[in-house]
């Protein structure tokens, strides 16, 4: 099961905006995009499968997870199929939609709820394990991507990807579920009557929800708004475009050993109480990039901004289930994830629009680091000491 959900997440890297962005290039030059179009046409699709997250990722509650498995994989391979053969903007938008929905999205949603739902003394752990296969991603895919294009061409490396779905992931996903004891040794239904399964409607009305909201969105607007405009971080800090890549590094390392330590100490702590303190690597990194100048600091940034995001990972994913049991956790999963895909969608806007303003660097990230605070706060009053011991 472990191999499953790391595979899961693994391959759903093909629809993330880091190995994507390698074909940022082609992509504009191929449709004749300026960067504008091309990031209004990245952020509609984006949007676009956010929502219909919320009306699909429930599903995996009722179906089958090997059926639920397959229909999504699909929708990747369809993806991919349909950018090896895009000749015209629709064609383009629609595979970009599908592979935002199926990859950033589904994949791991799949992982990550089978995860929270089939191990409980160990979730933290097992949420570990299967969020590494980002990191695991981060390192391995561009030299990948870089690779297929070089040989093949943008096009027919979309083909390549496809195949490997099909023929790699698609048999090895059956396989590892078939030989999983664990899926068939929970049954859902007698381990929810002893949790509080709250729907999504109930969810929803909960204010602890809507309080830990801003720390759950807090690391990916942050990260993808800095990433998509890394060109102004490299003009306010004077830092080359081989430096960062030489951060990137770092920050995939840092990323995936803070995963693996983070989901430990949920198994030995619990998520609500860790979720207090995972917001301070973020909020340090940024005062960081406030306050500190020299080259020097882009590895320090990039490898404190992976830990932020490898702490915050498997402690959000496992709080769900601690909070709401586990019953309809597909369905509460993917209302956070398509919020966290809106806002996702939405940040390279909000940050163009103050880089547009002529906001100075040091102000710019000394406000991230102030809302990274507030949001702190925030999940503090959600499931901080004064919480009544039956919401703890």
């Amino acid at each position: 099961m472990l191999g499953f959900g790391f595979a899961t997440v693994f391959w759903g890297n093909l629809g993330q905006s880091f190995f994507i962005s390698w074909f940022g290039a082609d992509f504009q030059q191929s449709f004749g995009l300026s960067a504008a179009d091309y990031g209004l046409i990245y952020a509609v699709a984006t949007l676009c499968s956010g929502l219909l997250i919320m009306a699909l990722g429930g599903q995996i509650d009722r179906l089958p997870l090997g059926l639920f498995t397959a229909l999504v994989a699909s929708g990747l391979v369809a993806a991919c199929l349909l950018l090896s053969k895009a000749d015209n903007l629709m064609v383009f938008g629609m595979a970009l939609f599908l592979l935002r929905l199926c990859g950033q999205g589904l994949m791991p949603h799949t992982a990550q709820t089978t995860m929270a739902r089939y191990f409980v003394a160990d979730r933290g752990k097992a949420l570990s394990v299967s969020a590494s296969g980002v990191p695991a991603g981060e390192v391995l895919l561009p030299t990948i991507a870089v690779s297929l294009i070089a040989t093949f061409g943008w096009q027919q490396s979309w083909l390549w990807l496809a195949l490997s779905v099909l023929l790699l992931y698609g048999p090895l996903s059956v396989y590892l579920l078939q030989k999983s004891t664990t899926q068939r040794s929970v049954n859902i239904e007698t381990t929810s009557t002893t949790a509080i399964a709250l729907s999504r409607r109930h969810v929803l009305a909960d204010k602890r929800f809507w309080l830990i909201l801003p720390a759950i969105l807090a690391g990916p607007f942050m990260v993808t708004g800095l990433f998509i405009q890394q060109h102004y971080l490299l003009t306010e800090k004077n830092w080359s475009t081989t430096l960062l890549a030489t951060g990137f590094v770092l920050y995939g390392i840092t990323h995936w050993l803070s995963a693996m330590w983070a989901g430990a100490l949920v198994d030995r702590f619990s998520a609500r109480r860790l979720v207090r303190f995972v917001m301070l690597p973020l909020c340090l990194a940024l005062f960081a990039l406030a306050m500190l100048n020299g080259n020097w600091l882009a590895p320090l940034f990039m490898a404190m901004l992976g830990l932020a995001i490898g702490c915050a990972h498997p402690v959000f994913s496992a709080l769900w289930a601690e909070v709401y049991g586990i019953a309809n956790i597909g369905a509460i999963r993917s209302l956070a994830t398509s919020i966290m895909m809106l806002a996702t969608a939405a940040a390279p806007w909000v940050f163009g629009l103050f880089i547009d303003s002529g906001i100075a660097g040091r102000q710019f990230f000394s406000l991230l680091a102030l809302s990274v605070i507030f949001a702190a706060l925030s999940a503090w009053q959600a499931f901080g000491p004064t919480t009544p011991a039956g919401n703890r």
